[in-house]
């Protein structure tokens, strides 16, 4: 058996105390001690996902840079570990023990998700596969490319050091044949990852044939460490270099890299043996050895003139390497002794009040009295954030949890607006919104619907039926009153499924508040460390609890319908005072200009727009009209503002004669019995609109001659003017107040009474049966063991570091 490679007289650590006084603190047991219960914390870090910050070694490399070879170097035999470096993509951490007793490597692969190592592994082969298989199953699992939960592989041999390294993928520039394109992103990203953390030194290796300003990855180390202070750069296959140098000033300049990586950096100059054939372990270390002193010798003795051994003779070889890694680790282990043993302390006090919490949830499963106070408290606090989120709020954030109006439309279910052909856009449609400013949305766009529906053309046969029966009674308001009934007609027809599609539109926005409640609350339990009723894991109560909300809002959305078809009535009785009014019975001109200048105001002025919608084309503008009408069309469209009511007005103003001549046009709308008289304007109560003619009596309209045209039309203009005043005062005066205060007003004030009335008002066995459920007890009961085992480790973890500290 070859003996052990001898240690340099000389590292970078000599700067602070002796190679070799260093090398025996190393071997004390204290320092073997403190290595083994790093060795453990590690292991229990990686199965339970702590973030410990523990020194570890992360090498890393392009893919043909010689770091598997080193690897296998340090760990004193080989395990073929090259052949599966492309199959992997996985991180391996090397755990190397030197354990004089084990003459032959023991290797023990961590359990996946567990502290617990396996049986030992002996064959290289074998261990070359588990790698594989293990990276293979994962990838699999996760259906993805690379993966950065770790393997761990804990080597015991007598001719190893104590260390640990973390052995991450190769650096490649292109994805092999069957992987994603993105592979190579991936790794960088991954390892960047993990070599970001502080605490972790790095081992970059680089092939000696790559110019230090040619370098392809010495700019990502770069971004991870800038001044290279956690780094260690190693220029591997070094005995392929050595044959271009003759000179001392050209190897001197190299090995100081020209200044390249700054003064204060020294890179380490390893080679290794290139014979890849089976050899024993002993023949194995006994080439390291043979070609670090093969470098030494052709440094001094092949160079004209030699090198600067006082200078560089520390970093050339990789025994000078194997120590300096060793001997820095267990300066750091000890450095970090007293900050890990706080820290452990600190998360063993943790885990215990997370499993004491977990014990009496447990326990409060059977609690009747404690679970009714914890229900009401988060119920309570979801209530609450209802509230807040209607009040408006701008976390969570809209832009994930917000809906745009077309979003609204499709995922209720409800569509555009019935009887409304054109498209309403109401302002900031494109925005994400949720809570009150969605509500003010919905009620701003069901006023924009409404106003861009008009009195519809009505049948001459419905005006006949109407007006006759009218005049059959004898009645003096015969055009009036058949005007204001087609207007009420068409108001309950056409307005009514208006109403309906609002509420339900609302009910769908406060229905939307319940999950964005639920994070709310959870966020806000999170930021500030505390739980208002701890209902984890209770599926049962978490269904009824949103069953609950969601049938409050649909009785809600009820009874806003009910009280909204309510005003829809009133207006629409014929004992409504709206067609008496003195302000639209004086002059239709007037009137019609006021509502419709409110019209204006309250469907488009009083909603700012705030999305980015840059300009709007002028056609655009022109379509848009009937969601928010101009005050021109407005006077445009409304009955007794142009001519055609002037016309009107004229006409009903005329005389006839008693008896009509086929000369004279019969446009008139009453035969005066004795004199001549003129028909009263709309206002007055002896409208006549009935004409009988010289042939027996018949009713001109009836007949369908020239007269009749002439009350089709006032009719249908007056209907036009009624039906615009219902719509006024229904959307105006009586929806908006009755929609806020129906659905705003028991969100904000009465939300958590009515829950508690739905879940708590009940009997205590009707009460638990929302939380006895054996599946979530047994969740509850597999948590409490996980945090058993954690507690365990972390104070088997404590106790050594104790120990460990005491020999400090």
């Amino acid at each position: 058996m070859a003996t052990a490679t001898p240690t340099p007289t000389k590292t970078p650590v000599e700067k602070s105390r002796g190679s070799h006084s260093r090398h025996q603190a190393d071997d004390s047991s204290s320092s073997r001690s403190r290595f083994e219960a790093y060795n453990r914390l590690q292991a229990m870090a990686v199965a339970f996902g702590e973030k410990l910050p523990i020194p570890e070694i992360v090498a890393l490399g392009g893919q043909s840079d010689g770091k598997s070879s080193l690897l296998e170097a340090l760990l004193g035999f080989r395990f073929n570990v090259r052949e599966v470096e492309m199959g992997t993509r996985r991180p391996l951490i090397l755990q190397m023990v030197h354990d004089p007793s084990a003459l032959e490597p023991r290797c023990h692969f961590q359990e996946e998700d567990s502290e617990e190592y396996g049986s030992p592994v002996v064959s290289a082969s074998t261990i070359a596969d588990v790698i594989k298989s293990r990276t293979e199953a994962l990838l699999k699992k996760t259906k993805t490319s690379v993966s950065p939960k770790p393997i761990v592989m804990r080597a015991e041999f007598a001719h190893c050091p104590n260390l640990t390294i973390i052995d991450t993928p190769g650096f490649v520039l292109k994805a092999k044949k069957g992987e994603p394109e993105n592979t190579p992103q991936e790794i960088l990203s991954m390892v960047k990852s993990l070599a970001s953390p502080p605490h972790r030194i790095l081992l970059f290796l680089q092939q000696s044939s790559v110019e230090w300003c040619s370098s392809l990855w010495l700019d990502s180390i770069r971004e991870i460490d800038p001044t290279f202070r956690r780094t260690v750069i190693v220029v591997s296959k070094f005995d392929n270099r050595l044959k271009e140098f003759s000179d001392r000033w050209e190897v001197d300049r190299y090995l100081s890299t020209s200044g390249y990586l700054g003064e204060t950096t020294r890179p380490f100059f390893v080679a290794l043996p290139k014979d890849r054939s089976t050899v024993s372990n002993d023949e194995f270390r006994r080439q390291i050895s043979q070609v670090d002193s093969e470098v030494l010798s052709h440094l001094h003795d092949g160079i004209k003139g030699g090198y600067d051994e006082e200078k560089f003779k520390p970093y050339i070889g990789f025994c000078s390497l194997r120590e300096y890694l060793e001997s820095e680790l267990q300066k750091r282990y000890k450095e970090a002794a007293p900050a890990t043993l706080a820290l452990l302390e600190q998360r063993c006090s943790e885990v215990n009040i997370e499993l004491e919490r977990l014990d009496s949830k447990i326990q409060a499963t059977s609690d009747v009295s404690h679970l009714r106070k914890s229900a009401m408290m988060h119920a309570a606090s979801i209530s609450n954030q209802v509230g807040v989120l209607i009040d408006g709020a701008a976390d969570p954030a809209p832009e994930q949890w917000g809906k745009t109006t077309e979003e609204e439309r499709s995922e209720s279910g409800i569509g555009s607006w019935p009887g409304v052909t054109v498209d309403i856009k109401p302002a900031n449609a494109i925005l994400r919104l949720y809570g009150g400013a969605a509500f003010e949305r919905v009620m701003h766009e069901f006023r924009c619907a409404a106003y861009s529906i008009e009195c519809p053309p009505v049948s001459r046969e419905k005006v006949a039926n109407i007006l006759l029966a009218h005049a059959g009674r004898g009645g003096g308001r015969g055009v009036a009153e058949a005007a204001a009934e087609i207007a009420r007609t068409a108001a309950r027809s056409w307005l009514a499924p208006l109403l309906d599609t609002a509420c339900d539109r609302l009910a769908f926005v406060l229905g939307n508040l319940f999950d964005i409640a639920i994070e709310r609350n959870r966020s806000r339990e999170s930021e500030y460390g505390r739980k208002t009723g701890d209902m984890e894991g209770y599926v049962g109560f978490h269904a009824a609890l949103r069953h609950a909300y969601n049938s409050i809002i649909k009785d809600l959305a009820k009874q806003c319908k009910q009280l909204v078809r309510h005003h829809l009535d009133s207006v629409t009785s014929p004992y409504s005072q709206v067609f008496y009014e003195n302000d639209f019975h004086g002059s239709f001109g007037s009137s019609a200009n006021s509502y419709f200048r409110h019209n204006q105001a309250s469907a488009g002025s009083i909603w700012f727009e705030l999305s980015d919608c840059g300009q709007v084309s002028h056609d655009e503008r022109m379509r848009d009209q009937e969601n928010i009408p101009p005050e021109n069309n407005a006077r445009q469209k409304t009955p007794g503002k142009g001519t055609e009511a002037r016309d009107v007005h004229r006409e009903s103003q005329m005389t006839v004669p008693e008896t009509p001549s086929p000369d004279q046009p019969c446009d008139g709308v009453k035969v005066d019995v004795g004199p001549r008289k003129r028909i009263a304007r709309i206002g007055n109560r002896n409208p006549e609109p009935l004409m009988k003619v010289h042939n027996g009596g018949s009713l001109l309209f009836g007949n369908g001659d020239c007269g009749s045209r002439s009350a089709y039309t006032e009719i249908c203009s007056l209907a036009a003017q009624h039906f615009a005043r219902i719509r006024e005062v229904l959307v105006e005066r009586s929806v908006t107040s009755t929609l806020n205060s129906g659905f705003l007003t028991p969100c904000r004030d009465r939300l958590v009474v009515e829950l508690g009335l739905d879940l708590f008002a009940v009997n205590d066995e009707k009460f638990m049966d929302m939380f006895v459920s054996p599946a979530a007890i047994e969740v509850l009961q597999h948590k409490r063991q996980s945090l058993q085992n954690r507690q365990k480790v972390l104070q088997s973890c404590l106790t050594e570091f104790k120990n460990v500290a005491r020999s400090l």
